[in-house]
């Protein structure tokens, strides 16, 4: 074998490495971790960014390289191998018919496995296995490259985007970095069962995920499972429900309307001379109302937002009251089961 092959070989496989480190760390390469990068100022991370937002130009740079380099090696390293091959076959005795044949396939399967392997699985593999790091190596180099040979690539490019818009379908300039919600569960459930994640921060996760999706009707407490004293309660019988362990009693009027509830902190420093009096008015905090098929998440929102604990559930055809719901258990919905003394409601 001759020394110019041999360096050109390695020349070749290594290009070849470069563009398929580039171009799977690039496509690999979540933006969320680059971009912080960028903005610290590294040039060598603004160009990657670029490359990230410009991939499809990118990927022709790449397949371009690639390309280049595969037939080179085969226009190189085959004839070397072939060649080198052909006198031992000589020696043992081969028929000349067969030497050709022989060496020609050996040849062409040595020239696949270095290709295969040292110039498109190792690189993929590391690239894979880490790529960021390598995208912020690999990539500033090949922005060089593509901006060298940008006349050629846009052609190429072009070219390319016009079949695909034949097929009906528009190419993209930047790899998705976006997930829909069933994708992040998947990786949840994927980062559990590989052990980054304990069985309790999965179910936070998917609470959250899954949170906006629930609506009232999944929370609501029937109305019969309610206990609820009249409007004319006196704080003395707020005290004594309250031995029940709940803190928060909604009211009737006479009528059968549930007009607002009652907070125990808001009646226990009553003062002795009021505590068998009727409840104040301004003691008696608003009920919100909901329709069951609301969303729990804005039912939540707007409960936080105008300092509720308890809200009722109306039919939004009938306007039957059918239940109340709790701020506490909308919670529940999000983080799980909320162990408490004194539940929030009497029920």
């Amino acid at each position: 074998m001759d020394l110019f092959g041999i360096v050109a070989t390695v020349v070749l496989l290594v290009a070849n490495f470069f563009f398929v480190g580039a171009e799977f760390s690039l496509i690999a390469a979540r933006r969320s971790i680059v971009e912080p990068k960028a903005l610290e100022g590294g040039r060598p991370a603004r160009m990657t960014l670029w490359a990230i937002e410009n991939v499809s130009l990118m990927m022709a740079g790449a397949q371009l390289g690639i390309t280049v380099c595969s037939l080179a090696l085969g226009w190189v390293t085959k004839p070397m191998v072939q060649y080198a091959i052909e006198g031992p076959l000589e020696s043992w005795g081969v028929p000349a018919t067969l030497i050709s044949v022989i060496s020609y396939a050996i040849a062409l399967a040595v020239v696949t496995y270095l290709h295969v392997v040292l110039g498109e699985m190792v690189p993929k593999n590391i690239a894979l296995a880490g790529p960021e790091r390598m995208a912020l190596v690999l990539g500033p180099i090949l922005v060089v490259v593509v901006r060298v040979l940008q006349p050629v690539l846009w052609l190429m490019n072009a070219i390319g985007n016009g079949i695909l818009r034949m097929f009906k379908v528009e190419p993209k300039n930047e790899v998705a970095s976006t997930f829909t919600r069933d994708e992040v569960a998947g990786l949840v459930e994927e980062s559990r069962e590989g052990g980054l994640l304990d069985r309790q921060d999965e179910r936070l996760l998917l609470g959250a995920l899954t949170f906006e999706s629930r609506d009232v009707s999944s929370v609501v407490i029937p109305i019969g499972k309610v206990t609820i004293l009249p409007e004319s309660v006196t704080p003395a019988q707020v005290e004594d429900a309250a031995v029940e362990g709940f803190s928060r009693y909604p009211l009737r009027s006479e009528a059968g309307e549930l007009t607002g509830y009652v907070h125990i902190k808001d009646v226990i420093a009553t003062p002795e001379p009021q505590r068998d009096l009727p409840l104040e008015r301004a003691k008696v905090r608003e009920l919100p109302s909901f329709a069951p098929d609301e969303s729990v998440g804005p039912a939540l929102r707007r409960m936080q937002k105008d300092g509720a604990h308890l809200a009722l559930v109306r039919d939004a055809a009938s306007g039957e009251t059918v239940g109340l719901v709790t701020l506490e258990d909308m919670l529940e919905e999000l983080v799980g089961q909320i162990r408490d003394d004194s539940r929030t409601a009497a029920v």
